[in-house]
């Protein structure tokens, strides 16, 4: 003991804000916990959460007496940016236990809240991964119980309901009943956690002031991501210090978290008032209109829980300033002819800036100018030259992410370097040359332009947003690429962990992925821009969805994703993710022993698709769509009708028996 705490506790304690076993809780005054709760909180307690905190003890009490275990309090799951109200670590089982204080209901966000946080401790923290996991929810007020008790094959249980007398049952049930490995409560609570946030979820959580380090896994895609986002910040410092002019380019597969290391930049030195400000810019508008909602609801919601009132549109201002859409970062450079404020800039999806003739065209449509001499990339670089002194501007590539006309590609970025600014080094990740990336002869760049160098770091290759399986881009890479035995290989795998499957029957697609998802974990349908067939299907991509609601509403909201009925495109999707996905095919691409088949629909009938351009940007919005998916597909590709010239059986059959002869299951 020392100061009247547990030995114990200092261990247990570093991810909870309290820590003992069953006997010195059930010892200890009400007065010593709170304290203890208290003095590790970083913010100002109030009396509501210290009385929620009194009457929590007081039903964990007799809950937990003269029983074998530990208990947490208030511990820390970094992912979510929460804390869990209480984790009951017994010999075999954890409980994660969720307080609703006066609560005479249990209602489904709290269920779902709950269970997020078991189904967050079985995907990333170490210590959990086998452990039998049973998350329980305590309406305090409530008169009734369903102590209902389903496992499912990972070993989290259902949510189950608690009113406050009823908890020692569940205690007691599960210290007998719900069996898994030996929980050692000192080892327990410092394993590893190995976090795999979605961007929104990353994004949240880098702008309420974390760091890359705190929200990324310690494996190779964490270690990888913090490889990067330190020599980064490296040039930055250097440009800085040798007043020098610096352009990188970052390589990664799909999902390994490019977007993330711009954001940790940009969330390091958003401070308008230092040197280094940074601003975080994508020409992709649904994701910017998606992150600065979320970013902003997040924030209004966590002030309110400070007892901080403050106005949204208030908060909405500031994550403006924080990421900004390229084009409107563009054409304050037109407006202005002075430098902008920021030294650092960081543009995602950097191969998606417009072409000249795209700048052109729309100098002349949308800003009245007679004539636009530059690309979108030499205008941008040339805007950043205005610095006197130094300036940092980072390009995250994506491999095969040209989705749409006038994308000038990587290859304008290093033209506009060579051609106008031959004062600018260039750091470039020696996987540019790779044929994804479309950046022929960066080896002579390097060989032959001074102050060019290769450099190794600037290269993601792990995928973190598939955290089940690593190797589903490499799947979908050689699927795209017609590479069977590569496919095979790589499907085998990971399927059983990442499961994909194939059908020609949609309800049983959406039943699918409903069933899988547990939680709050998003699902949702997706379909190619150009798959203008589906509509028999009630699937009509011309029909606009608002990316804002269909990411970030609940499930009671027709207009989210949950609901199944609005299919969101490649331009709607790019960039971000959901759990589970719903990836329906159409006529627009068919496969053919001779090589791919690519049709636009026009009028009444399919057309070919004869322009090179335009059918890589049709395989790329099938790559898009085939990696959305953090934990699993199904692939809907529907029967076709023969009486239906525009839908003929044969539009379709070949592609769903290439996907089965790849070794994807058939959902009957």
């Amino acid at each position: 003991m020392s100061d009247g705490v547990p030995t114990s506790s200092a261990k247990l304690n570093q991810r909870a804000w309290y820590g003992a076993s069953f006997a010195d809780f059930v010892s200890e005054s009400d007065d010593t916990i709170i304290g203890r709760l208290t003095g590790a909180s970083q913010f100002d307690i109030t009396m509501s959460q210290a009385e929620a905190w009194r009457q929590e003890i007081a039903i964990l009490r007799p809950a937990l007496a003269d029983l074998p275990g530990h208990i947490l309090l208030e511990f820390s799951i970094p992912r979510m940016g929460r804390r869990i109200d209480a984790v009951v670590l017994l010999p075999r089982s954890v409980l994660v236990v969720e307080f609703k204080v006066g609560a005479q209901r249990f209602d489904q966000a709290a269920r779902d809240q709950v269970w997020d946080y078991a189904l967050d401790l079985k995907n990333f923290h170490e210590a959990s991964h086998s452990a039998c996991l049973v998350p329980v929810l305590v309406a305090t007020a409530a008169d009734s119980s369903r102590s209902e008790f389903v496992r499912d094959p990972d070993g989290v249980f259902r949510p189950v309901e608690s009113h406050a007398a009823a908890l020692r049952d569940i205690v007691q049930w599960a210290l007998g009943n719900a069996i898994g490995p030996a929980i050692d409560p000192e080892t327990w609570p410092r394993a590893p956690y190995r976090p795999t946030p979605t961007i929104i979820e990353a994004a949240r959580a880098l702008y309420s002031q974390h760091s890359v380090a705190t929200i990324a896994r310690s494996d190779a895609g964490g270690r990888n991501l913090a490889v990067t986002s330190r020599r980064i910040e490296e040039l930055v410092e250097k440009a800085r210090n040798e007043h020098k002019k610096i352009i990188c380019f970052v390589t990664g597969v799909p999902g390994a978290g490019k977007t993330l290391v711009g954001l940790n930049v940009a969330t390091q030195r958003r401070d308008r008032d230092q040197p280094t400000h940074a601003v975080f810019l994508s020409g992709n508008a649904p994701l910017v209109a998606v992150l600065r909602e979320a970013l902003t609801r997040d924030e209004v919601m966590r002030q309110g829980v400070r007892g901080v009132k403050v106005r949204k549109g208030d908060v909405s201002s500031r994550v403006k300033a924080f990421i900004q859409n390229v084009h409107h970062f563009r054409d304050e450079g037109i407006a202005d002819p002075g430098p902008p404020d920021d030294h650092v800039v960081i543009f995602d999806e950097a191969q998606r800036a417009w072409d000249h003739r795209q700048t052109e065209a729309f100098m002349r449509r949308k800003k009245g100018l007679a004539e636009f001499s530059q690309s979108e990339p030499e205008f941008l670089i040339s805007y950043m030259d205005r610095h006197q002194d130094w300036a940092v501007v980072v390009c995250l590539v994506g491999g095969g992410q040209e989705i749409n006309r006038g994308e000038a590609g990587i290859e304008a970025w290093l033209e506009a370097v060579l051609k106008g600014f031959p004062h600018w080094q260039m750091h470039i990740s020696p996987r540019l040359s790779d044929s994804e990336y479309a950046a022929g002869g960066v080896e002579k760049i390097v060989g032959e332009r001074a102050d060019t160098q290769l450099d190794a770091a600037l290269h993601l290759g792990v995928s973190m947003r598939s955290f089940r399986a690593e190797h589903v881009s490499s799947f979908v890479k050689a699927l795209l690429d017609r590479d069977i035995q590569t496919a095979r290989t790589t499907l085998g795998q990971f399927v059983e962990r990442y499961p994909v499957v194939v059908t020609r029957d949609l309800d049983a697609a959406k039943q699918w992925v409903r069933g899988r998802a547990r939680g709050t974990e998003r699902y949702g349908l997706v379909a190619s821009s150009k798959a203008l067939r589906l509509k028999p299907h009630a699937i009509d991509v011309r029909v606009d969805i608002d990316p804002v609601k269909w990411f970030l509403n609940e499930k009671d909201d027709t207009r989210s994703s949950f609901y199944l009925e609005d299919a969101a495109t490649e331009f709607q999707v790019q960039g971000l993710e959901l759990d589970w996905v719903c990836v329906t095919w159409d006529a627009d691409l068919r496969f053919t022993d001779g090589g791919w088949c690519y049709r636009d629909f026009r009028g009444a009938r399919w057309v070919e698709v004869k322009n090179e351009a335009n059918r890589r940007y049709l395989l790329n919005a099938y790559r898009v769509l085939l990696t959305r998916a953090r934990q699993g597909m199904v692939i809907f590709v529907p029967h076709g009708n023969v009486q239906d010239h525009t839908r003929q059986p044969s539009f379709y059959d070949a592609s769903f028996s290439y996907l089965t002869d790849l070794g994807v299951p058939v959902l009957r």
